[in-house]
């Protein structure tokens, strides 16, 4: 009986311990990127210049410098902790920018300092991919059709326009970000922040033709907190 006594407080000193060891409960800061006024409207992509891609679309794309939703939401805005995490780990898992269709799979790419990029060419043409960094190292290179991935990295936080030398239309960004606490909106507009310790945060939300605004908020515990963005748009 003394035995299963001291098993049973061994257990309960080790739930204890892990208890301490979590440390505060982690909150999230959720909300909605909108616009106000009327966006610029987008021209369709002419890629009579590259068959193999043309073909792949019954109707002309569009360019995605602008994308709107229901409700005034505006997607590809980069909502991110810019002041108050501290810069975390990149993670093991590869962020991954894919050519297809003579487009950028996603338009806007967001990962971490020191994550690997991988960037794959699944058309039937060469593209010629050249990110345009002003703090970062600046490459160029040519992508074959079936050649491998190319892998990079950065090491400084950046946002870095994209283009393809090959295909003008082809533009993108790589939203390079110190920590994990970020998220890209899509349809909707909506976005989500968790996991962040109490204490004070700037959170910042970047459109690549809009510009930057930024909120202050206070993380007290494991609550939620509301912080929505409006943007003006500016029209043609």
């Amino acid at each position: 009986m003394q035995t299963k006594h001291v098993v049973i407080a061994g257990l309960a000193m080790l739930v204890v311990s892990a208890a301490a060891y979590a440390g505060p409960s982690g909150g999230t800061v959720s909300g909605k990127v909108t616009y106000e006024g009327t966006p610029a409207k987008m021209k369709p992509i002419d890629m009579s210049m590259e068959p193999s891609c043309a073909k792949m679309y019954a109707t002309p794309q569009l360019a995605e410098t602008v994308v709107t939703g229901a409700g005034n939401s505006l997607e590809n805005v980069v909502v991110y902790v810019s002041a108050g995490a501290p810069n975390d780990a990149a993670p093991s898992n590869a962020a991954t920018f894919t050519q297809k269709g003579c487009r950028y799979i996603p338009h806007l790419l967001a990962l971490q300092v020191n994550q690997e990029l991988k960037i794959n060419n699944e058309d039937q043409t060469s593209h010629n991919i050249h990110p345009l960094p002003k703090l970062n190292r600046e490459w160029n290179k040519s992508q074959p059709p079936g050649a491998p991935p190319i892998s990079e990295k950065y090491d400084k936080a950046e946002f870095i326009p994209v283009k393809c030398n090959v295909h003008p239309w082809m533009h993108g960004t790589f939203a390079v970000l110190p920590n994990s606490h970020y998220a890209v909106t899509g349809d909707g507009g909506l976005f989500s922040l968790a996991n962040l310790l109490p204490g004070k945060y700037t959170i910042t939300a970047w459109h690549e033709s809009y510009g930057a605004q930024s909120q202050d908020v206070t993380i007290s515990g494991g609550e939620t907190k509301t912080v929505n963005f409006v943007f003006k748009a500016k029209p043609n």
